[in-house]
């Protein structure tokens, strides 16, 4: 588990592909890899890795095939940089939102607007996934920890504070750009619970009146 709240920038030195796999080797100056070991869970720009080897001042990972394909770790060039955050400790303060590092899926950003110090960023989630995205919910961006400020059928929009512009990627980010996507983890257990949603149905909208059925709110209030 992890927590969104981005430890390290590094950047990726090496991609080398083995058939469908690929192995990559990131280096991590700034990230205190003191207390790691070979197997700890090390999320990279949002997916959680297992670290296979370290070196100075680096570690390595192997993607499958599905890491490829279901996230934006294949489209890195040699130089680019990414979020780093190691696994969290039980002892950890929890200063973002749990985030599993299991990307749900891949957005884009639609619009970037900077405004003084801030910037506003607009992302377009795939279809599939839209109906988890909530007002004031929070939401996992290539790793990072952000509240959605609004949302409407399409697209949500996340307001960046100059610690984020300046401690993770995201300050790099343009129209265009796709991006690793993690939903927040009670949104889908929510759903599950009172659903009953099977892995190949139809997924309906968790909407107040099923919650109320349910008994997850007070049927006097809207």
């Amino acid at each position: 588990m992890f927590t969104g709240i981005i430890q390290a920038v590094g950047t990726l030195r090496e991609l080398r592909h083995t058939g469908s796999d690929a192995v990559m080797i990131i280096d991590s100056a700034d990230l205190d890899l003191s207390g790691a070991r070979i197997g700890d869970s090390i999320a990279v720009s949002g997916v959680c890795l297992t670290a296979v080897s370290f070196g100075d001042r680096c570690f390595s990972a192997d993607l499958s095939a599905e890491t490829l394909t279901r996230t934006i770790l294949g489209d890195l060039s040699t130089g680019q940089r990414v979020n780093l955050e190691l696994a969290l400790r039980l002892q950890d303060r929890l200063g973002g939102h749990l985030t599993s590092g299991h990307v749900d899926g891949v957005g884009m950003v639609s619009a970037r607007e900077d405004t003084g110090q801030t910037t506003e960023l607009h992302i377009r989630p795939p279809s599939e996934l839209a109906h988890y995205i909530a007002n004031k919910g929070s939401v996992a961006i290539d790793g990072v920890s952000l509240t959605v400020n609004a949302v409407d059928d399409q697209e949500f929009a996340l307001t960046l504070i100059p610690q984020t512009l300046s401690h993770t990627t995201l300050g790099d980010y343009h129209p265009g750009q796709r991006v690793n996507l993690e939903v927040d983890l009670i949104a889908r257990y929510l759903e599950r619970i009172v659903l009953g949603v099977g892995a190949n149905a139809a997924v309906p909208t968790v909407t107040a009146d099923v919650l109320k059925e349910y008994g997850f709110m007070d049927k006097g209030k809207n």
